[in-house]
């Protein structure tokens, strides 16, 4: 009788694996089913839509002639072109760009989701296209009595919201003074004159900022860097076989040296496109909204 209540119990967990194993493997192939479409959707279109943010020299900003370009804005053209798709860019600060993917008004968003981030879980993220680390901007004077990260309390830190270099601004203590969308020159400008005390953000950007504003008294804080970082491209969650199409183009262009020249192109010989071993310390800003 035992062997036959055995027997039967055994039978009965066989049958609700495999019902759940069904049942994952349904919504899974439904999942697939949908990422397809949404690729498909976007290839009768024959237009990817990206959101950036047209303001951040020298990854995505205007000539003097207004075109756009920059080297995230390079990378997107030449990935559309090998998915034989043209390229709408719609300019947005970050808010906007992560609003619109979660409505479905944008492919793609010239954004950088932080693996470790709340954020990782909400999107989908290309592989990295950049790597780098963070620094600070200060006043040449005095270095706007900024010597290390606790200086930062009561200093006032310019930044755009949302993003992780406010986080940390806000973790040490600063008055964060939110810009929407402006170009790197205001963000110069505004610290130089002491409207604001410090910019927290990408040592490459900060470093072409400070070749492009040459005459702003400004400088880069020697020795204080920290959070090594990496950039990519956010997609809607569901959106997982455009994202397997730009991972594709990303890693052909990274072995055929594309990912290089641009760089090179863009950071004034430097190569950011390659993964750095950064020995800095990372600082936790996940509790900080």
């Amino acid at each position: 009788m035992a062997k036959k209540i055995y027997s039967l119990l055994v039978v009965l967990i066989a049958a609700v694996l495999l019902v759940a194993c069904g049942s994952n493997n349904s919504k899974e192939s439904d999942a697939s089913s949908k990422a397809d479409a949404k690729w498909e959707k976007i290839k009768e279109s024959g237009t990817l839509k990206v959101a950036t943010a047209g303001t951040l020299f020298p990854q995505s900003y205007h000539t003097e002639d207004n075109e756009l370009t920059g080297y995230d804005v390079e990378i997107i053209k030449e990935i559309a072109k090998r998915l034989d798709l043209k390229v709408e860019f719609v300019e947005m600060n970050i808010d906007g760009m992560l609003a619109s993917l979660d409505n479905g008004q944008i492919d793609v968003a010239g954004y950088s989701i932080e693996k470790d981030s709340k954020n990782a879980e909400k999107f989908l993220y290309t592989t990295s296209h950049k790597y780098s680390f963070t620094s600070m901007i200060v006043r040449e004077s005095d270095n706007s009595g900024i010597n290390s990260l606790e200086d930062l309390k009561g200093k006032k830190a310019a930044g755009a919201a949302s993003t992780p270099y406010m986080k940390i601004a806000k973790k040490y203590g600063a008055e964060l003074v939110i810009y929407d969308n402006v170009t790197n020159d205001v963000y110069a400008r505004d610290v130089a004159n002491g409207r604001t005390d410090v910019i927290i953000n990408d040592y490459y950007l900060q470093k072409m900022a400070l070749t492009a504003f040459a005459d702003f008294p400004i400088k880069i804080l020697e020795d204080v860097y920290f959070n090594p970082s990496e950039a990519n491209f956010a997609l809607k969650l569901d959106n997982t076989t455009l994202q397997a199409k730009m991972n594709e183009a990303l890693e052909d262009m990274r072995q055929d040296g594309t990912l290089t020249k641009l760089s090179e192109q863009f950071f004034a010989g430097e190569d950011v496109s390659k993964e750095k071993d950064y020995d800095l310390e990372k600082i936790d800003i996940s509790d900080i909204e």
